[in-house]
């Protein structure tokens, strides 16, 4: 068979993909050095969490240990898996869109293969499936590409919610769209931006549109995602949507051969994906560790708040008969003290006990510090009451000392005055003491993620130092709600 001598594409030429747009990246970076003290105190937060619950999980305590140590065990293996991804520097990226948008086409277009089967027929992409894209942005990084099922699939409602579970444990989110946008698109998005994790709209299939309409449109989804989100309009910078051919459509070639003959045959062009590996790229090397790390410490947050929660269920008629003793030790203790600055102190002193010995019965670590800021928090947090509360106790005491006083000189009258006093200030003392237990429920049900390497702490200290134009910073409001 001869060679062929010449060949033309016979497409238009306005219908040939063309990117024009340059891609500026997040605007923003993370200094490598933040990026690696952001790494590394998440790790610090996560072995803290394991090896804590390791030592619950080998000395059972309560009579429904067995229960709780099941619960454990589950919630333990999540945050070890957190753990796990976060030293192997494994960034996962799931691929989300609606049928037939080219979903699969976009992750084999990235990694350069086609690794992934793809095709004309609705769902061919029945599971999610990883494809494992290896990086150097200076040291290497794995990319884990999460191809999921189309989550408009009819009969597939079950593997739209396993594609949810996916974006829970994703990194980053790649939502593919193929021209303007439909209303089952603008609302999966919505639900996919409630999990809180940096999204890219990729407009594929952009070869099958003439320039000024793929400008049209493009321009059209800008205008669609800006002026700020809200819980059901998503918001995307203009950076955040960037334009595809992953499997352009094939061109007729025009063949001219030595022997003079002349036929025409079809030619797949090569995929049209730089824009996106430009800013992945950018996005994992401006900000990528500091990005693994916020979301290795939200699913270990989840997980010990998960805990918290099922410990304290099963340890409610334990702990309600606890914050009861206490607030009749405190009653009692004050009631019989007539120095008024000693009631106030002792007092505190009991709820700071209290608070210690809840922790201690739902197998949370408290030290004494911390039930103090917590007795601080939860007073302050409770405005009038409690220090009205307190304010009153206060003048109780001082008239109960008085009374003591007066006893002194006229037994019966200075009896009957601090008796009164006395039982008012009690009463007081002991409602607020119970008032202070359950408050430390509450806050107790949220986990143990407080202290310097807490794992809320770690969180709000990294969201604090990003700087305004990243990634990290766009997502800090919806994040610190959350926590």
């Amino acid at each position: 068979m001869a060679n062929p001598a010449s060949s033309e594409m016979n497409r238009p030429e306005a219908a040939r993909p063309d990117v024009t747009r340059a891609v500026g990246g997040t605007g923003g970076i993370i200094p490598l050095g933040m990026q690696d003290i952001h790494y590394q105190r998440a790790r610090t937060s996560l072995k803290q969490v394991v090896n804590r619950y390791r030592q619950l999980l080998r000395s059972p305590r309560q009579s429904n240990g067995i229960e709780l140590q099941a619960a454990l065990k589950t919630e333990l293996n999540q945050v070890s898996s957190a753990l796990d991804k976060l030293n192997a520097n494994l960034v996962r990226v799931a691929v989300f869109g609606l049928v037939s948008r080219g979903k699969s086409a976009v992750v084999n277009a990235l990694i350069g293969q086609k690794v992934l089967p793809t095709g004309p027929i609705n769902g061919v992409t029945q599971y999610p499936r990883s494809v494992y894209w290896s990086l150097d942005l200076g040291e290497p990084i794995t990319v884990e590409l999460i191809d999921t099922p189309g989550l408009d699939e009819v009969g597939g409602q079950s593997r739209a919610a396993m594609a949810l579970d996916v974006a829970h444990a994703a990194d980053l989110i790649l939502f593919v769209v193929a021209g303007d946008i439909t209303r089952t698109e603008y609302h999966a998005l919505s639900e996919l931006q409630a999990e809180h994790k940096p999204i890219l709209v990729v407009f594929n299939k952009m070869d099958l549109y003439p320039d000024r309409d793929r400008q049209a449109i493009y321009h059209k989804l800008q205008e669609l995602f800006a002026n700020g989100g809200t819980q059901t309009r998503p918001f995307f910078k203009p950076e955040d949507i960037v334009m595809v051919a992953a499997e352009p459509s094939p061109l007729q070639v025009r063949v001219e051969w030595e022997d003079g003959r002349i036929t025409h045959e079809w030619e797949s062009p090569p995929a049209q994906i730089d824009e996106l590996k430009r800013s992945l790229m950018a996005i994992l090397s401006q900000e990528g560790k500091s990005l693994l790390a916020l979301n290795a410490l939200r699913q270990a947050r989840e997980a010990e708040q998960s805990i918290a929660r099922k410990s304290i269920k099963l340890q409610q008629a334990e702990a309600e008969d606890l914050i009861w003793q206490f607030a009749k030790w405190k009653a009692a203790a004050i009631a019989l003290n007539p120095i008024p600055v000693l009631d106030l102190l002792g007092g505190f002193a009991t709820d700071v006990v209290m608070i210690r010995m809840l922790a201690k019965l739902y197998g949370l670590p408290m030290t004494r510090y911390e039930a103090t800021k917590l007795v601080n928090a939860i007073v302050w947090s409770s405005g009038s009451l409690l220090f009205g509360e307190l304010g009153s106790g206060l003048l109780l005491g001082v008239g109960k000392g008085a009374s003591a006083i007066a006893s002194a000189f006229d037994t019966v009258s200075g009896f009957m005055a601090y008796s009164s006093a006395a039982i008012a200030q009690a009463t007081l003392a002991g409602y607020g003491s119970y008032r202070v237990g359950k408050a430390a429920q509450v806050y107790l049900e949220q986990g143990c993620t407080w202290g310097p390497d807490g794992i809320n702490t770690t969180i709000q200290d990294i969201l604090a130092q990003v700087d305004e134009e990243t990634v990290l910073y766009r997502l800090r409001r919806e994040i610190s709600a959350k926590s």
